[in-house]
């Protein structure tokens, strides 16, 4: 079939863990899937774009019935019935992806639950993981915006305080002050995210650090003019993904960092040099083994960027990918216990509670078992586990928020890698296939069991250009 028929007969999937879509008339291009690749012809091996899992996690969605789903009314709790008429019931403080999952877990347990929502942002509804792909592949910041904050409020019944800062907590009184006034709890679910942590020599005034949406329509704005000359610091996962989209996007990108090759904390050293090889073709250039030592503003808008070898570069944007940690004022002002090592309020791995039985924490602001929790694929499970939770019905099977390490998927377009697992860049990792379009690695623990699993495959739209 072709035209409006042909339109109409494809069909949807959606991601159980993180909620990402699959239209089979878009197809995922940077996946190696282009445009009308049916999802019965997917390969098994293919992994959501967002989180990483597999095609076994996607289920059939079709928007029109989600919609109706949604509209009808939920069950009321069995703990319903010992609330009283001035309930403050849950209040939820961060309106990013893990502050509104949890909102929709609870409102599809309990139809009167009292929730409220408070967000330091707009509170709009978007994945944040493309806002490290989103440019080359021209897609403008509004056009991340999967639901206006205040429709998604309507839709689940919250109470929506965005654009307030919250200050401080009182477990005493059960309040929470905001820039905004003072507000009730019954229970308290943080999900307020992280930070970028910013070296010494990166003044916050004269670096992006693209965090958020806001911060994003800020870098496209000033990258509006024509193509420019950056310099990403830092090449973790977020560094490369930026430092790759950005060079696509027409602009000229050096990408610095104190390690002597990218993602040196995550892959092997040959893992490296095949993302170094394919970005060859691209204005894009890696440093390694350097850090800067300050940033200055030029009178013409530029920044003169002091490196410690010594060396001045002058360029048009500096961007920071330094890495994240949560801001501990929030956990330390309700005497919460807090992991300094890896910056996260302390959550228990099954119910996500803190060290006050009526505060939860999940997402980015959260460590579990001495981890970060800052990834996309257990955020749907946490929720769940703090629904299950504060409704009367703790679940061991959805309380499992750190049971398996997460599927990473670096998102370098030129060269997509994905890595399962855990271990260290130095193990001993062995090569189960090298060629110039895939290389693909294990790494054993000394028992010979498989630790971790490495993938860097050239997109089959890439190779067929070639």
């Amino acid at each position: 079939m072709t035209g409006a028929a042909n339109d109409a007969a494809w069909r949807q999937f959606i991601c159980r863990a993180c909620g990402w879509v699959y239209d089979e008339a878009r197809g995922d291009p940077d996946g190696g899937l282009p445009p009308g690749t049916r999802f019965a012809d997917i390969p098994e091996d293919w992994s959501c774009p967002l989180c990483g899992v597999t095609k076994a996690d996607f289920e059939p969605w079709d928007p029109a019935a989600a919609a109706a789903i949604a509209a009808a009314p939920a069950p009321v709790s069995a703990c319903a019935a010992g609330r009283g008429r001035h309930d403050p019931g849950v209040l939820i403080v961060g309106g990013g992806r893990a502050g509104w999952q949890v909102a929709e877990a609870l409102r599809a347990r309990d139809a009167a639950l009292p929730i409220t929502l408070v967000a330091a942002c707009s509170a709009d509804v978007y994945d944040k993981p493309l806002l490290s792909v989103a440019h080359a592949r021209g897609l403008a910041p509004e056009r991340l915006v999967r639901e206006p904050a205040a429709d998604a409020a309507r839709r689940l019944n919250v109470r929506l305080l965005a654009d307030a800062v919250a200050v401080r907590i009182d477990p005493a009184t059960r309040t929470l002050r905001t820039t905004r006034g003072t507000l009730r709890w019954r229970q308290l679910v943080l999900a307020h995210g992280a930070q970028p942590r910013l070296p010494a020599g990166l003044p916050p005034a004269l670096v992006w650090r693209v965090n958020d949406l806001a911060a994003y329509r800020g870098l496209r704005a000033a990258l509006a003019r024509g193509p420019q000359q950056l310099l990403v610091v830092g090449a973790g996962l977020v560094g490369c993904e930026l430092a790759n989209d950005l060079a696509l996007g027409g602009h000229g990108v050096t990408l610095l960092d104190a390690a002597p090759r990218p993602l040196a904390a995550l892959l092997p050293a040959r893992a490296s040099e095949r993302l170094l090889q394919a970005w060859a073709p691209l204005p894009l250039r890696f440093e390694g083994g350097v850090q800067v030592q300050g940033v200055l503003a030029l009178p013409d808008g530029r920044r003169r960027v002091a490196l410690s070898d010594g060396r001045v570069r002058v360029v048009d944007q500096v961007l920071a990918a330094t890495g994240l940690a949560a801001a501990d004022r929030l956990a330390r002002s309700a005497g919460l216990a807090f992991d300094p090592g890896c910056g996260g309020v302390v959550a228990d791995p099954r119910t996500l509670a803190t060290s006050h039985p009526d505060i939860h924490a999940l997402g980015d602001c959260a460590a579990v078992d001495g981890l970060a929790q800052r990834f996309i694929e257990p955020i749907a499970r946490q929720a769940l586990a703090i629904a299950e939770a504060l409704c009367g019905s703790a679940s061991p099977v959805a309380a499992q928020p750190a049971a398996e390490p997460p599927t990473l998927r670096v998102k370098t377009s030129s060269l997509p890698l994905k890595l399962q697992g855990r271990a260290a860049p130095d193990a001993a990792w062995t090569v189960l296939a090298d060629s110039a379009e895939r290389l693909e690695m294990v790494a054993r623990g000394a028992d010979g069991q498989v630790q971790a699993r490495l993938l860097a495959e050239v997109p089959a739209a890439l190779r067929q250009a070639a």
